[in-house]
């Protein structure tokens, strides 16, 4: 028996001293995770993502758990528990005021997609496990079938005003959407019910075959890109209000125009510096010159798997070495390498990371100007300043800390913190001299003007400014990208699957954990370690709340942002 316990002590002494900041429990904790599973369940049973029940039902349980937050004392609740009520309650008002966002996009492309209401009714029906009458539902498709063709004529005719580009562009996915909806309306039914195939076998035939059409017609007549373009980018800017909401909701006190000033005003800094490598290298100050002779620099196809391994290995000891972030054993053992296909080389031409780092390399199906592009783009000097960023200390990191601290936390996952946490390291890593020859130099710098670039293209765009083409403009004339890499950085940006504040939160979240660091561990208040491993232990909320956890911040209900984490004044 006292060999049990003595065992049992030793592991719960190693569980401790592993574990041994764990986090301190929140009375907020089970209303966050019930949410969390009623918001998934709602969203499985609402399938039908047009649907107006489905817009109402997650009103109601918006405005439901915000009134819950309200009926708590704030003043009783301890301070780790007043960010996650602040934190709960700004994503719920976030949510609503999404809700009300997707409502006005919707009934802006309506006239496009008027057949909407009938498809996702019918798939309502099914969710609530309507009994059908399957003659009375052949009729409603043959009549659906006709609305479609008759909308496609209205706009052929010029009996319907031709929408703006991007307003077509945003239906074309709806329509997407929709012929998804009815078809998994249709194989609940088809074949478990003779009668109802025997009725609506050709009838929905016709609807398929019509929204087809439709479709195709949408996206080459109205919106204007033929089936194999894979160079049109079209996006669908959201407006200046639309941003300055957003980036409230972000916790983030600048106006659009700031944040642009704030880009430029690093992008001069890199500009100046790519000049001095520049100079070492013996181009003066020509640094696009430099960059491109970084670039000529690549490895041979089949040798970058161990390059990047090299440099992945070179980081991890780095960071353990200087006692900058406890590496758990287990996180620097079970991170992996997979080689990127071509086709997500067109949305992702570099790295991808996480436990998996992506590795974008030429493959001998591409052109061999697609080649030589992803070769001299994913050079060995732009790969090292990025490497990092992808596994330990960055996005690798991050997830490993993610699924075992405040998970419940991950409900209020930010790119600010995500993104801005590895870009961050970037900044670290060059103020401590990591980056030593001038063509690493010339690689990190590289990226680090490229994250400014995507501020500067991105508000502009949303702010109805730029167009896709000076975006990719910009990307190639001012930063050194390949054009085919910077078709695929815009496209990526504006493609729909990445929110509209997502590739300015790379800088805007980096300096706002640069400066925090300079606050906290500049002044001696914390050691290196101390400040990392805490702010992994957090989650990935937006990084004032980090703030307001490490320096017990005072908190009030109605938290608003007001850190000026930059001085626009500066550079």
């Amino acid at each position: 028996m006292k060999r049990y316990l003595a065992i049992i002590f030793v592991f719960a002494m190693a569980v401790g001293v592993f574990g041994q900041v764990s986090e301190a429990p929140s009375r907020l904790r089970q209303a966050i995770e019930n949410y969390e599973q009623d918001r998934g369940a709602y969203a499985r049973w609402y399938s039908a993502e047009t649907s107006p029940a489905r817009r109402e039902r997650f009103r109601k349980l918006y405005q439901d758990r915000l009134a819950e937050l309200g009926r708590i004392d704030f003043a009783r609740l301890e301070h780790h528990e007043k960010v996650d009520h602040i934190l709960f309650q700004n994503h719920l008002r976030r949510e609503l005021a999404e809700l009300d966002r997707n409502t006005a996009l919707l009934e802006e492309m309506m006239m496009i997609v008027q057949f909407a209401p009938v498809i996702s009714e019918l798939e309502d029906q099914r969710r609530r496990l309507e009994s059908i009458d399957p003659e009375q539902t052949a009729a409603k498709l043959d009549a659906l079938a006709a609305k479609i063709t008759e909308t496609q004529r209205a706009f052929e005719n010029g009996t319907y005003q031709k929408p703006k580009r991007t307003v077509a562009y945003r239906a074309v996915r709806t329509i997407a959407s929709l012929r998804s909806t009815l078809r998994n309306w249709y194989n609940f039914h088809n074949a478990y019910d003779p009668k109802f195939t025997w009725w609506n076998k050709k009838p929905y035939e016709a609807v398929e075959a019509a929204l087809q059409r439709y479709s195709e017609y949408v996206a080459g007549k109205l919106v204007g890109v033929a089936a194999d373009d894979r160079t049109t980018i079209i996006g669908d800017p959201i407006g200046r209000d639309a941003l300055i909401r957003d980036l409230q909701f972000e916790m983030i006190p600048y106006t659009p125009e700031e944040l642009v000033e704030l880009a430029n005003k690093e992008f001069e800094w890199c500009v100046a510096e790519l000049k001095k490598a520049s100079r070492e290298m013996g181009y003066g100050d020509d640094y696009m010159k430099a960059i491109e002779a970084v670039k000529q620099k690549y490895v041979e196809p089949g040798k970058q798997p161990a390059l990047i391994r090299d440099f992945a290995l070179e980081a991890i000891d780095y960071v353990k070495k200087n006692d900058l972030l406890t590496v758990p054993r287990e996180a620097e053992e079970t991170w992996r390498m997979e080689m990127m296909s071509p086709e997500r080389q067109l949305i992702a031409p570099f790295f991808l990371g996480g436990e998996t780092i992506l590795v974008a390399y030429p493959t001998d199906s591409m052109t061999h100007e697609q080649k030589m592009m992803s070769l001299r783009g994913n050079n060995p000097h732009f790969a090292r300043a990025v490497t990092h960023h992808e596994l330990i200390p960055g996005h690798h990191m991050q997830q490993f800390m993610n699924r075992r601290y405040r998970t419940y936390r991950s409900t209020f996952r930010t790119p600010f913190w995500g993104e801005g946490w590895a870009l961050y390291w970037e900044f670290l890593l060059w103020d401590r001299g990591f980056t030593k020859t001038p063509e690493d130099k010339i690689g990190a710098l590289f990226w680090r003007s490229h994250r400014a670039a995507r501020i500067i293209f991105s508000m502009n765009f949303h702010l109805g400014r730029w167009t896709p083409e000076q975006c990719v403009d910009l990307l190639v004339n001012r930063v050194g990208h390949e054009r085919e890499n910077a078709l695929a950085e815009v496209r990526r940006s504006f493609s729909g699957d990445y929110g509209p504040l997502y590739q300015m939160a790379y800088m805007v979240g980096g300096l706002q954990f640069y400066q925090m660091h300079k606050d906290l561990v500049g002044s001696g208040k914390m050691t290196d370690r101390q400040f990392h491993d805490a702010i992994l232990k957090e989650g990935s909320i937006p990084v004032e709340m980090v703030r307001a956890l490490l320096t017990k911040q005072k908190l009030d209900p109605d938290h608003r942002s007001s850190w000026r984490f930059y001085d626009l004044g500066r550079r």
